[in-house]
């Protein structure tokens, strides 16, 4: 896909507009399953979180993939767009007792992180297989504000809370069928990695009937020339080597699952916005676009990186901006940054921008959020349409004779 494709898709749809390369999300995922090819058993579980559009869950399907799944709504958007129940795993996170329940009415498989609720559903439904999701107490994520391992982390079930955990599953004689682990995101230090791969092979010594073991995912992508990113391949090796390992010792051959989100997605995804105003201050010229953290949040909520260009004027000399949306708050996407110099009217991309991005896009403002397009086998296809009034609107109660009766009332 090259600029003047992505010109004439924001020529096409209008701006702003998210575009993603099915072929990149291809090849992310071919990636992933050779780097682990010297294992047996090896499930690959999109987090749709990530991007959940249901085209893009097809194409997640077709490849193969199974789904992790966060809310009961992303359950029923995997079943939608074709996905067998028993490929469909349901990890949430603080949600209750009835909506775990009506995921497992689905019959999709269940991962509980908490040990109120893991006592609660062992008791009522023992029959039913469970994963028991692990705090392993390790970061393996560069980004504070992203990684979950730590030990006050809402996610998992403490490795200090085994004994308690233990206590449950003997008592309510439920089924468990595997152990699970998230660390965090960006994972730079594979060894650190690793070493949390040892607490959860420990850990899962005290289950004797698992099918899986689940390593999470939060693998780093880069964003930007030049940027690391985690090491799939040498990761896959060594990892590999200790799962083989383990399963000899457990007595059984087990499937090394993983819930990649941002790594399949990430880089395959564009945003695509209009220059409105070309802005010079006493110490700052500003690049203010048609867009705001309304549709893509994460630079203002986390401090996330989006590589930008000027795709209208790509030879043009380097020039530095800072690049703000029309938001009526502070919403900066990037300051200071050496663009190709900008025009009112040029377009701007926003790379990596397939994961987090227009999942976590609002109505604020009353703006409307984006249409999204596939760029699959060198055609542009429309995924999701452009909101309109009528969709702010649509859910709102018409209560146009409320405050008509107040006024007769107080007239009386």
């Amino acid at each position: 896909m090259t600029q003047n494709d992505l010109l004439q898709i924001a020529k096409t749809y209008g701006d702003p507009v998210y575009v993603y390369d099915a072929e990149k999300i291809i090849s992310q995922f071919n990636r992933l399953t050779n780097a682990f090819n010297d294992v047996k058993k090896l499930k690959l579980n999109y987090a749709c979180k990530a991007l959940s559009n249901i085209t893009i869950l097809k194409l997640m399907n077709s490849l193969g993939s199974g789904l992790d799944t966060v809310s009961i709504q992303e359950v029923q958007l995997g079943l939608l767009a074709g996905f067998k129940p028993e490929n469909i795993i349901f990890t949430p996170n603080g949600v209750s007792l009835e909506e775990i329940e009506e995921a497992s009415k689905l019959g999709v498989r269940i991962n509980i992180d908490n040990l109120s609720v893991l006592e609660q559903f062992g008791s009522k439904h023992p029959n039913v297989p469970v994963c028991i999701r692990i705090n392993p107490h390790v970061m393996a994520g560069g980004n504070s504000n992203i990684s979950v391992g730590h030990i006050d982390s809402k996610f998992g079930i403490s490795i200090h809370q085994i004994p308690h955990l233990l206590r449950i599953v003997e008592l309510t004689k439920m089924n468990i069928n595997g152990i699970h682990m998230h660390t965090g995101s960006d994972i730079l230090d594979i060894d650190v990695f690793l070493y949390a791969s040892e607490i959860l092979f420990e850990t899962a010594k005290n289950f004797k009937n698992l099918d899986f073991i689940d390593f999470g995912s939060g693998f780093k992508v880069p964003y930007k020339e030049a940027d690391i990113e985690t090491n799939i391949e040498e990761l896959g090796k060594k990892l590999s080597e200790k799962f083989n390992s383990f399963c000899k010792e457990y007595g059984k051959e087990l499937t090394l699952a993983f819930e990649p989100g941002k790594f399949l997605v990430s880089e395959a995804g564009s945003f695509l916005a209009k220059v409105n105003v070309v802005k010079q201050t006493t110490s700052t010229v500003f690049a203010s676009i048609d867009s705001g953290f309304n549709h893509l949040i994460r630079p203002m909520l986390y401090g996330s990186y989006h590589q930008i260009e000027n795709i209208s004027n790509p030879e043009g000399r380097e020039r530095y901006y800072s690049v703000v949306g029309y938001i009526c708050e502070t919403d900066t996407f990037a300051s200071n940054r050496r663009i190709n110099e900008i025009s009112e009217g040029d377009i701007l991309r926003f790379k990596n921008a397939g994961a987090y991005c227009f999942t976590m896009a609002s109505n604020y403002n009353s703006r409307f959020r984006p249409p999204e397009v596939l760029w699959y086998n060198g055609e542009a296809i429309l995924i999701r349409e452009r909101e309109t009034f009528d969709d702010i609107t649509k859910n709102q109660v018409d209560t146009k004779n409320l405050f008509a009766k107040k006024e007769k009332a107080v007239a009386k």
